[in-house]
């Protein structure tokens, strides 16, 4: 091979490294995740006034770029330069400005959506299509893109994240101007929760705070188009009622203080259902229950109020602050007859009356009426709207008022005077009672249980026993307490009947009277008692001579016993002699009319003398025992015995007491006496010889 000279040499050498610069320079290599952008740099027209990025033929930085792979261009025409792709990751979106485009019309915030871009990647087709200069309303998705940084500008923004137990507020940036007088645009569909910018405007959507809401997810919304704020969602817990108010809506009437119920607006979620069914500017009707609700604080405000709690033994009265007004009476009463399709007589119209109590107070209406309800609430939970209704808890069992020296008591014990100049302090216990059915009218003739105490039940008791105790002295009062006790009940019961009230009773706890009147009354109570007392010993020492006597009496019972028996035996004795003396007469008659055979004359002369004093003396024992007594026979014949001397006439011992003992024993040592003494036998006739 034949060597070339040197400067031929160098020569190929330069060809040679001008056109691996050609080559070089013509192609373009773009990676897999690349894309190349253009500038034509000689050779072409210049853009039009205004325009920064070229279309083809243009010199400048061109719309449109190069993808991945091997590109060919002519060298030193283009210069390219390489850009990552866009990336929009999980849960963003891309937002997209136009740095080049027609410009958007005066009035307007975002460019007019164009068509047939491919989401921005064919920047000619954006421009060509009448793409606008400025902020665009498409969003990108999360994905990869083959954008021209140079002709677009992407904002990589989370995706509006909304969580559970809140709500996102949307305020449009641009749109159609809210109706004069609302505050809230009015809903328009098709946006899709506002993920369709280019709806939203083109369904004529308005520009400023959205009537609708964002519930808990993940939305892609044009946070330059649409501005969301996150709120806690409404929770009404347990134990509470949530009271609405709302702040758009028709006029409240000005003889309504709240507004009147709508339906459909499912508990106040739907603003839209709300004012399309006439829906009043106010505090509403209708409440929230415990729960979450997903209501817009931007068209309502929620207040929480603790739940009506009547508990048993109680009721409710019910104050409506809605409702009818009440009519005159009779007109009342006919609509009622009305209404129960009744021909009522007058006379029916009156029973009508007082079944319904109207007239009792006109205040107490029926339901439906604007007053105090007529029916009272039952104990139970209640989800009571305050601005609608008040409720006033009556007790129905007995209540108890007190006036003593306890801490915990309202009044303080009465302090009277008395009709002689004597302080006294009286604690006093009132008790009284409201019927259930008699409670609306104690409301509406007093108010409450505690202004019927302080403005009623406390005067009243307080005069009452003042005039009592005017009327009578200290001690007397005192004495007097259950009189006292009594009257003041009896006055209480016939005043508090006035307020439909029931008085149980009225005790009189304790009275006080001056320390100085209390030492009197105790000194004399301790005379009185001495003098009882001074009885009772007297009584004792008779008690005492009392019980040695019966002593005494116990101790003879055994000579008592004796004499006793002592009578008995006496008393056997003489029935003995009688009998004896019996025997003998009729043996002297057998033997004398014997003796009578041999002796007639003198015989039967002196055996009819003989049985003559035999049947004397008997018959005259029978007489004497029959007319004077056992006694007085044996009495009779110790007079005898006296008399001849046979006898003691004084005893050696004497024992006399009460109850006629002495007497008793002196019987009895009579009836000894006389059974020792021996009765004289019948003399027998002398034989004759």
């Amino acid at each position: 091979m034949e060597f070339l000279d040197p400067m031929s040499n160098i020569l190929f050498i330069l060809l040679f490294a001008i056109a691996l610069v050609t080559l070089l320079k013509s192609v373009i290599i773009v990676g897999g995740r690349e894309i190349a952008v253009l500038e034509r740099r000689w050779f072409g027209k210049n853009m039009p006034q205004g325009r920064v990025i070229a279309m083809p033929g243009e010199i400048g930085v061109q719309a449109r770029t190069k993808g991945p792979g091997l590109h060919f261009v002519f060298p030193f025409i283009y210069k390219s330069r390489k850009m990552n792709f866009i990336v929009i990751g999980e849960n963003e979106i891309g937002l997209v400005e136009s740095i080049d485009g027609s410009s958007i019309p005066a009035g307007k915030i975002f460019a007019q959506v164009v068509t047939e871009h491919d989401s921005f990647q064919d920047g000619e087709a954006f421009l060509r299509n009448g793409g606008q200069k400025g902020p665009q309303i498409e969003m990108l998705p999360p994905g990869y893109y083959r954008i021209n940084s140079a002709l677009f500008n992407i904002r990589n923004v989370p995706s509006v994240m909304i969580d559970k137990g809140q709500i996102g507020l949307v305020t449009a940036m641009d749109g159609e101007p809210i109706n004069t007088g609302r505050l809230l645009a009015h809903k328009v569909d098709g946006h899709s929760n506002f993920e369709s910018g280019e709806l939203f405007l083109k369904n004529k959507g308005q520009k400023g705070p959205q009537s609708e809401m964002l519930l808990p997810g993940t939305y892609r919304i044009n946070r330059d188009l649409f501005h969301v704020d996150i709120y806690d969602a409404t929770v009404i817990p347990s134990g509470k009622v949530g009271l609405v108010t709302a702040l758009d809506g028709k006029p409240l009437p000005e003889s309504e203080y709240v507004a009147k119920s709508v339906e459909g607006h499912d508990n106040f979620q739907n603003v839209s259902k709300f004012l399309e069914a006439g829906g009043q500017r106010g505090p509403q009707f209708d409440v929230l229950k415990p729960g979450t609700y997903y209501v817009n604080p931007l068209m309502f405000k929620v207040e929480l109020d603790a739940v009506a709690v009547v508990e048993r033994g109680q009721v409710a009265v019910v104050v409506s602050n809605v409702g009818e007004e009440p009519e005159p009476i009779k007109s009342l009463v006919r609509e009622t007859a009305l209404r129960e399709k009744e021909k009522l007589t007058p006379e029916e119209i009156v029973e009508l009356e007082k079944r319904h109590d109207i007239g009792i107070e006109r205040y107490v209406v029926p339901k439906g009426y604007r007053g105090i309800q007529q029916e009272v609430a039952g104990p139970g939970i209640y989800y009571l709207n305050r601005r609608a209704f008040m409720a006033y808890i009556i007790d129905t069992t007995n209540i108890t008022i007190d006036w003593d020296e306890s801490g915990d008591t309202k009044f303080d014990p009465l302090k009277v005077i008395s009709r002689d100049g004597f302080e006294i302090s009286v604690a006093v216990k009132v008790i009284i009672r409201v019927r259930p059915d008699q409670a609306p009218y104690m409301v509406a003739k007093i108010g409450s249980i505690d202004n019927l105490i302080q403005h009623v039940i406390h005067p009243m008791i307080d005069s009452s026993f003042r005039n009592q105790a005017s009327s009578t002295s200290a001690m007397n009062f005192l004495q007097d307490r259950q009189d006292e006790q009594k009257k003041a009940e009896e006055r209480a019961r016939l005043e508090l009947e006035k307020y439909h009230v029931e008085c149980v009773s009225v005790l009189i706890c304790q009275i006080r009277l001056p320390q100085e009147l209390m030492d009197t009354q105790t000194l004399k109570i301790i005379a009185q008692q001495q003098q009882a007392m001074y009885q009772d010993q007297q009584k004792a020492e008779q008690t005492r001579i009392a019980t040695e006597k019966t002593r005494s009496e116990a101790e003879l019972q055994k000579s008592l016993v004796e004499a006793e028996i002592g009578v008995k035996i006496a008393e056997q004795n003489k029935q003995k002699a009688i009998r004896f003396a019996e025997g003998e007469a009729e043996g002297i008659r057998i033997r004398a009319e014997g003796e009578a055979k041999g002796i007639k004359a003198k015989g039967d002369a002196e055996g009819s003398k003989i049985l003559a004093i035999g049947e004397a003396t008997a018959k005259a024992y029978e007489l004497q025992n029959k007319a004077i007594g056992q006694q007085g026979v044996t009495a009779i014949e110790i007079a005898k015995q006296i008399a001849t001397g046979n006898i003691k006439v004084t005893p050696d011992f004497l024992i006399q007491g009460d109850n006629n003992v002495g007497s008793l024993l002196s019987g009895f040592l009579t009836k000894l006496i006389a059974d020792k003494v021996a009765i004289p036998p019948v003399e027998k006739p002398a034989k004759e010889s």
